[in-house]
């Protein structure tokens, strides 16, 4: 399949989705959310971020469009507003585990040369 032409602005928008997905605080939230709605309380709970922190995050992820907010009287309630965002997750998670295995394998390569 042919790559896809991309405009300056979609790269723009490309950017900042995957720039989202760079800091560690924001993939424990999406993975805390993974299992279901979560309040802020119970995402800070889960995760052990601070309550400022985690709104901070949530904040950024929902201008993604990563996760959708409800709000029911004082409580804002979170969840994954498209699941696909996982499928890149698992994707990349899948390399990194493919990658250190071969690494682990080279290494212990190594320290046998090394005995014998």
């Amino acid at each position: 399949m042919a790559p896809k032409a991309m405009s300056p602005a979609l790269m723009q928008e490309l950017s900042e989705r995957f720039k989202a997905l760079g800091e560690p605080a924001r993939l424990q939230l999406l993975m805390a959310l993974r299992g279901g709605e979560m309040s802020v309380g119970e995402l800070v709970e889960s995760t052990g971020l601070g309550q400022a922190n985690v709104s901070k995050h949530l904040q950024q992820l929902h201008a993604c469009g990563y996760v959708s907010r409800r709000k029911e009287g004082t409580f804002a309630y979170y969840a994954i507003a498209h699941a696909d965002v996982f499928v890149l997750c698992d994707v990349m998670c899948g390399r990194i585990e493919q990658e250190q295995r071969a690494r682990g394998a080279a290494l212990r390569g190594r320290a046998h040369s090394v005995h014998t």
